[in-house]
């Protein structure tokens, strides 16, 4: 864990539980697409960059989520770096307890305020094209996150963030977790269609042809969308979809699994009422949803 890898004369990536990557932009200096998971991460990748003489310039955060943004802090303060983060995830990366806020619709209480959802502010910048290195170009990936955004490097090698899922955690978990359901087919059409050097997805192998993964995770999403849709050939309450979910994924219920997939679930049931497929009412003072149609 943590080592290295190069890809390409300038592309490399650190590997670990969300991939970081790193472009060497001459023979000092270097950039990070985002930073890991923790402190511990930040000074692991602090540590490659001092056994090469490399001088950290910027970090480029894909997205807000605490995996992806956790070593920001530490590696800002011993390096003095910049950091830029897409659209609205520039907010959560400056106050990120907006994450498990969003997550859990509330204020969290303390089994949601850990590293894990709740990481360590950093002063983010607007990311836009005009601050990236020569040779790279911002891919807009929504669907997994808010604004949520991949890099195409020097070298022709693409980072991909989210956007995919490897085909080990799918078969495990059966439900990962998204927040625009819309988007996110949309942003998987998309990079099906991608042709690059090589792929460095955060969660999955750096692969050379994207294609077959990119359709497993379409598939997946399609396959959970007809799963809620059989939960409420009668009226159910959100309560009771999320607990079929649960038990028929044999997943463990706690309160981070209830905060990331009931979040992922009231996502799929917007995308759902939006289409046409399912109707919602109130009866009792409760929100009940009914499946009106297959996907």
């Amino acid at each position: 864990m943590y080592e290295l890898i190069q890809v390409s004369e300038r592309c490399y990536y650190v590997q670990s539980p969300a991939k970081i990557g790193l472009v060497r932009l001459d023979d000092e200096n270097v950039c990070l697409i985002d930073s890991g998971s923790d402190k511990d991460a930040g000074r692991k990748v602090r540590q490659i960059l001092d056994a090469r003489k490399w001088k950290l310039t910027a970090i480029y955060n894909t997205h807000s989520n605490a995996d992806h943004i956790g070593g920001n802090k530490y590696l800002q303060s011993q390096t003095g770096c910049r950091i830029y983060a897409p659209g609205m995830e520039q907010a959560f990366t400056r106050y990120p307890v907006l994450e498990p806020s969003f997550l859990y619709g509330g204020y969290p209480c303390k089994e949601l305020r850990h590293k894990f959802l709740l990481a360590q502010e950093s002063d983010a910048r607007e990311l836009t094209p005009e601050v990236l290195p020569e040779g790279f170009e911002i891919i807009r990936l929504p669907g997994h996150f808010l604004d949520m955004a991949g890099f195409r490097a020097p070298d022709d090698v693409v980072y991909l963030a989210d956007c995919l899922s490897s085909k080990e955690t799918l078969d495990k978990y059966r439900i990962s977790f998204l927040y625009d359901v819309e988007a996110y087919l949309r942003t998987l059409e998309m990079v099906k269609e991608m042709r690059a050097r090589i792929f460095i997805p955060a969660h999955a192998d750096a692969v050379e042809n994207i294609s077959e993964l990119a359709q497993y995770n379409i598939d997946r999403v399609k396959e959970t969308a007809e799963k809620i849709l059989s939960l409420c050939g009668e009226p159910r309450s959100f309560e009771e979809i999320l607990r079929g979910i649960f038990t028929d994924y044999a997943l463990t219920m706690n309160f981070e699994q209830y905060a990331l997939i009931g979040s992922t679930v009231r996502s799929y049931l917007s995308w759902l009422k939006d289409t046409g497929r399912m109707s919602a009412e109130f009866q009792n003072n409760t929100l009940l949803w009914k499946c009106e149609g297959s996907v």
